[in-house]
């Protein structure tokens, strides 16, 4: 099946957008390789859908242009550009059953009905859906009216699967388990597909790589690891893991950073007179007043299952740790913070910007 689609690249340059005075997007610049998986992580109002939109035709930017393999589609028409979009509301057809809602764009292009109705067969197995062709949309689980989407937009053999928040109507363990289904078909099919969440989990588990978009601006584009463990700034470091990276407030001077009058020796050197440290709770422990970086009083002490939570206060800050399970300590108790100098971040609090 693979191989009878055609992947292609995808690449936006220098794009923008404005609502009247409102700017959604700056100076956009992506590339996307063809069969590639990359997805669009940002809060709402980031410009991300925007971004979406603009790739399937449904906004014109403002400036810049965008390409789909070496083709300027700036402004080609939407039905021109064989592109497949699968919205967050399934946009199904009540009236229709499973089979004639799948095989509807092949209708529309007045394809022979044996082979639409071997295309559809084929598109619904994919997503196993085999069984349930003669079904109405209101019969199916909101899991399965999800299904039916992704086998219509799958039929149409798109060069480009484009996804706005495809999951967000699901629960949490049918979000998993979806979660799961499309990435094994997006790998397996190896169609080019853009995706936009403001979802963390479902980017760094989907993503090849993630473009993370604050306020119409691109943070960083990487691999999901990368974006973990080594953001570009303390936007993305904060925006990226949960729970969310430690910060600490102070100023760094050569290499060691001051805190309510303690000195931590960091791997970076300069002088930066508001700085923010950084720390992943996982890259912290707990350990006797003594003995830690840091010495604080519990705040909370929250049992996860796998781990204990346990957060302590430090001046205006507070820090959480991933402890053992059986770590027992109480609300109030006094324990040290061991901060390992080669896992710190630094960040210049002004600009946001990492000091390496």
């Amino acid at each position: 099946m693979a191989d009878s689609h055609q992947k292609a690249s995808v690449r936006f340059e220098n794009v923008e957008k404005s609502f009247g005075e409102v700017q959604v997007l700056t100076n956009f610049d992506l590339e996307v390789k063809s069969g590639e998986f990359v997805v669009l992580l940002g809060a709402s109002g980031s410009g991300k859908t925007t971004a979406l939109r603009i790739l399937s035709g449904l906004e014109v930017p403002s400036a810049g242009n965008v390409y789909i393999e070496d083709q300027n589609v700036t402004n080609v028409l939407p039905k021109y550009r064989n592109i497949s979009m699968v919205f967050q509301s399934y946009a199904l057809y009540p009236h229709k059953t499973v089979a004639e809602n799948i095989g509807f764009p092949l209708k529309v292009r007045k394809l022979p009905k044996s082979e639409i109705e071997a295309a559809t067969i084929d598109a619904a197995n994919q997503v196993q859906l085999g069984g349930l062709l003669e079904r109405y949309p209101r019969e199916l689980s909101g899991g399965q009216r999800q299904r039916v989407a992704l086998a219509r937009a799958i039929i149409r053999r798109p060069s480009v699967f484009l996804m706005d928040e495809p999951l967000s109507n699901l629960d949490a363990k049918l979000r998993g388990h979806m979660r799961a289904e499309l990435k094994h078909m997006q790998q397996s099919m190896g169609i080019t597909t853009i995706y936009v969440t403001h979802d963390q989990i479902e980017a760094m588990t989907l993503a090849h790589r993630v473009a993370i978009l604050e306020k119409g601006i691109l943070q960083q584009l990487a691999t999901p690891a990368q974006i973990y463990n080594d953001p570009e700034n303390l936007f993305v470091a904060q925006f990226i893991g949960s729970p969310p990276m430690n910060v600490v407030h102070g100023s760094l001077e050569c290499n060691d950073f001051l805190t309510e009058g303690v000195r931590i020796a960091t791997s970076v050197s300069g002088r930066v007179d508001k700085a923010v440290l950084g720390i992943r709770p996982e890259d912290c422990a707990v350990a006797a007043p003594a003995e830690g970086t840091l010495t604080g009083q519990i705040y909370t002490n929250e049992l996860m299952g796998d781990h204990a939570l346990v957060t302590v206060d430090w001046g205006g800050d507070q820090i959480s740790v991933k402890a053992s399970k059986e770590f027992d300590g109480q609300q109030g108790d006094e324990v040290g913070v061991v901060l390992p100098s080669e896992k710190l971040f630094v960040f210049d609090e002004s600009s946001g910007l990492r000091v390496r």
